[in-house]
């Protein structure tokens, strides 16, 4: 348990106490939070909000929100990426052969959110649709780290559904990061800049990775690679970090993202240990050096994102606060819940062995903490000034977002009620 924690107040304490004070500035001196958020750190710049003058040229504003949710935040993005790419692509990594199969039950958790979202917007009326339907994948994130840890009370750390928990979160995070590049653009997509993030991540893993390997062929010492790491370490994977993420910010894709095709062509441990893994803090390849050298900043940066993001005046709650929380409370668990029992039953996957189905009820409770990336997706979901009646549309979803800690509650007394058995490790 002490690891779990320790992994929550490392990436998620500071996020949660810049909530905390978002929420208290805003609803005590809302105008000079919401200066303090669009604060102007320089005025045509190379890079931040676009805006057009009377002349038809665009110019660019950095303000402190840009800074830290299309620059900054890619970091974080980068960590989520690095989980998902050793995952899938290394030895023993959780979302790799059959035991992949039973995430059909992910699929559930991402359809089941926005056919309620959608369905009840529609209940409401054309007014509400029309201003809502864009927010649609706004209860479709799951927060890894405290869904993983409530994932641990209700279950017991030695629970089969734990891990189920964490693969399906894992799994999740991975879809967010497609249905981010795909359906929220900034702009019009401009393929030339989308080829040149790609050419700055085929050209660093070249050089910088396959090459080395390459001229060390059936040299035991690898002096080149050993070179390579020692005296040019992370330096040219910084560079084309940040070339790939200018080239996302021109192509119109969200820049948050921008750093995921570098993180591919990083050298990576052979095996993968899984995300709370001791053994994870002792890996010495330079992906996972990137990722403990990345700590500290990326502590700081959700601090600083949370006291951006999360400043809601409570006036704000309206229809698309239910609509955020209503996918998320009862679109996740029910789409979980079929969607896991048809690939466990009907397509005869099977599920972990000492898992019952009702489980998967109590699992999708547990995954509707969406906080981190629900925040974020509905950010850039909406504009600030969409209005539904007197309702600021982007405000209110953010509230969801927030008020979706109530499934760690939900989560606990679904456990009861289901009777479910706790495991210790």
């Amino acid at each position: 348990m002490y690891k779990v924690w320790n992994f929550v107040t490392n990436y998620s304490l500071l996020l949660i106490i810049g909530a905390v004070l978002a929420l208290i500035w805003a609803n005590t001196d809302a105008q000079s939070y919401h200066a303090f958020v669009e604060y102007p750190l320089a005025e045509n710049f190379f890079i931040g909000h676009p805006h057009m003058d009377e002349a038809g040229h665009v110019h660019r504003t950095l303000t402190l929100h840009y800074l830290f949710n299309d620059v900054l935040m890619a970091l974080f993005f980068a960590i989520a990426a690095k989980e998902v790419w050793e995952a899938v692509i290394l030895k023993n990594g959780s979302l790799r052969g059959k035991k992949a199969a039973t995430l059909i039950a992910t699929l559930g958790g991402m359809l089941g959110p926005i056919v309620v979202y959608l369905g009840l917007a529609m209940v409401l009326g054309s007014d509400t649709y029309d201003a809502v339907k864009n927010g649609w994948a706004v209860p479709t994130a799951t927060d890894i780290a405290f869904s993983y840890l409530v994932g641990r009370i209700v279950f017991g750390a030695g629970h089969p559904a734990v891990r189920f928990l964490l693969l399906l979160a894992i799994a999740d995070d991975a879809a967010g990061l497609v249905i981010l590049a795909i359906f929220y653009p900034t702009g019009e997509l401009a393929v030339q800049w989308l080829l040149l993030s790609i050419a700055a991540a085929v050209l660093v893993f070249v050089l910088a990775n396959w090459l080395p390997r390459k001229l060390d062929a059936g040299k035991e010492v690898r002096p080149t690679s050993t070179w390579v790491r020692q005296s040019l370490s992370y330096w040219p994977y910084l560079i084309a970090a940040c070339i790939s993420w200018y080239g996302f910010m021109r192509a119109g894709i969200h820049p948050a993202l921008g750093l995921l095709p570098i993180v591919p062509t990083i050298p990576h441990a052979d095996r993968a240990f899984g995300l709370f893994a001791d053994a994870e803090q002792h890996l010495s390849d330079l992906l996972n050096d990137i990722e403990h050298k990345l700590k500290t900043p990326v502590e700081i940066i959700l601090f600083f994102f949370g006291l951006l993001n999360a400043g809601v005046e409570f006036n704000a709650i309206g229809d698309p606060t239910w609509l955020v929380l209503g996918g998320l409370l009862i679109g996740k668990p029910v789409g979980i819940l079929i969607m896991g029992a048809l690939a466990a039953h009907v397509f005869r996957l099977g599920l972990p062995a000492g898992m019952r189905t009702i489980d998967l009820l109590v699992i999708g409770c547990v995954a509707a903490i969406g906080f981190t990336v629900s925040l974020f997706i509905a950010s850039v979901a909406f504009d600030a000034d969409t209005m539904l009646g007197s309702t600021p549309v982007q405000a209110a979803a953010k509230m969801g977002a927030l008020f979706s800690f109530a499934a760690a509650i939900i989560s606990i007394v679904a456990g009861k009620l289901c009777r479910v058995q706790k495991q210790s490790a």
